[in-house]
C-alpha cells in the first residue's frame, strides 16, 4: 500500500501526465492509473480526498462532473516550445544532450503536448557540437566563480577533419557565463594574457578547478563598477574584448534594421539626402568584420584607422580574385 504522503503525489503525477481541460479524469480512471504504472491500490473516497488537499495546497485542479484535470502548469506549452526550439538551434549543445533536455522539456507539458512538437523534434538534423564536456564546464565554471577560485582548461580549434583538436592551455580567472549571437562565452581573464576576454564554452575541454585565488573582476581595466551587459551586447557584435569606440558610418536608408538588430537602440542616427550618417560605440576589431559583412552597403568614415583596414582588407579580397 502506498504511504498518504506517496499518493498524494501519485494522483498530482497523474493528474500532470494524462489530464488537461479536454481530458478530465474521473476517479475510476485515477484508481486504474495508479495500478497500472505505480502498482497501487486505493479506494474511491482516498481520490476525492487527496485532490481536494491538493487544491488546498495551491495546485490549480479543476473538477466538474465528468472528472478533474490539471487547469495549469508551471510552463504553457508556447514556452515549453519556445524551450525546445532554443534547445534545437543550440550548435553548442551536443546531441545527446540536446535530446535529454528535449525529453525532459516535453515531459513538462500537457497530455498531447509531444504529438504537438513531433514535428520539429529530431535532434539529428541539426548541426550541433561535438564537444561532450559542454554541460560538465558549466558546472566547474559556476562552483569556481562561486567560490572565487581559478581553473585550468583546454581551448580547442576545429581541424580539416571537423573534429576539435587542442590548441592551448590556459590557466584563467572565470567571471560570468554568456549567450551572445547564438554562442555560449565564458567571460575571464587569462594569466597568460593579463587580460579579460571571451572563450566559446564548446570550445573547452578537460577544464579544472583549482585551488588558486581568483583575481577579482574590479581590478581589472574597465571593470571596476563590473560587467555593463548592455556594453556587452551592443558594443561587441563578435566578442572582442578591445576598448570601444566611437565608429561613423555611411548607410542606405534601408540599412536600420540591420542596425537595430546589431546594436539595439545605442547609435546616433543622421539623415543625410538618401543615406544615413551612422555613429556606434564598438569593438574597432568587430567593426572591422561586421563593416566587411556589409561592405557593399557600408562605408566606414571615422576612425580613420578602421577605414584603412577595411580599405586594405578589401584590396587584398580583390588581388586574390583578380590574380
Amino acid at each position: 500500500m502506498e504511504t498518504k504522503k506517496t499518493l498524494l503525489m501519485r494522483i498530482y503525477q497523474i493528474l500532470d501526465k494524462h489530464s488537461d481541460a479536454e481530458h478530465p479524469l474521473t476517479q475510476q480512471d485515477i484508481i486504474e492509473y495508479l495500478d497500472k504504472e505505480y502498482g497501487a491500490e486505493c479506494e474511491r473516497k482516498a481520490i476525492g480526498r487527496n485532490i481536494s488537499c491538493l487544491k488546498e495546497m495551491g495546485y490549480d485542479i479543476e473538477s466538474t462532473r465528468y472528472g478533474s484535470y490539471l487547469a495549469s502548469r508551471p510552463l504553457e506549452n508556447s514556452e515549453l516550445r519556445l524551450l525546445i526550439d532554443s534547445v534545437l538551434s543550440a550548435r553548442h549543445i551536443n546531441s545527446a544532450h540536446s535530446e535529454q533536455l528535449i525529453n525532459k522539456l516535453i515531459s513538462l507539458g500537457g497530455r498531447d503536448f509531444k504529438n504537438h512538437v513531433r514535428h520539429v523534434y529530431s535532434v539529428k538534423d541539426w548541426e550541433k557540437s561535438e564537444n561532450r564536456d559542454f554541460f560538465l564546464n558549466i558546472e566547474l565554471a559556476d562552483e569556481a566563480i562561486e567560490s572565487g577560485k581559478k581553473i585550468a582548461f583546454d581551448y580547442n580549434r576545429v581541424g580539416a577533419d571537423k573534429k576539435l583538436h587542442k590548441s592551448d592551455s590556459h590557466v584563467a580567472s572565470p567571471y560570468q557565463m554568456l549567450l551572445h549571437n547564438q554562442r555560449y562565452y565564458l567571460m575571464l581573464r587569462d594569466d597568460k594574457y593579463g587580460k579579460v576576454g571571451f572563450y566559446r564554452m564548446d570550445k573547452i575541454t578537460k577544464m579544472r578547478l583549482l585551488d588558486e585565488e581568483a583575481v577579482p573582476l574590479k581590478s581589472n581595466p574597465g571593470y571596476a563598477r563590473g560587467i555593463n551587459y548592455r556594453t556587452i551586447a551592443t558594443s561587441m557584435p563578435y566578442m572582442y574584448s578591445d576598448k570601444p569606440c566611437p565608429v561613423t558610418m555611411k548607410c542606405p536608408l534601408f540599412m536600420t534594421d540591420a542596425l537595430a538588430d546589431w546594436f539595439g537602440r545605442d547609435y546616433t542616427v543622421k539623415k543625410q539626402d538618401d543615406h544615413i550618417i551612422v555613429t556606434v560605440k564598438a569593438s574597432e576589431q568587430a567593426m572591422l568584420f561586421w563593416a566587411l559583412q556589409y561592405n557593399a552597403n557600408v562605408e566606414v568614415l571615422s576612425p580613420p584607422t578602421l577605414r584603412q583596414k577595411v580599405i586594405e582588407t578589401l584590396q587584398k579580397t580583390l588581388d586574390m580574385y583578380t590574380k
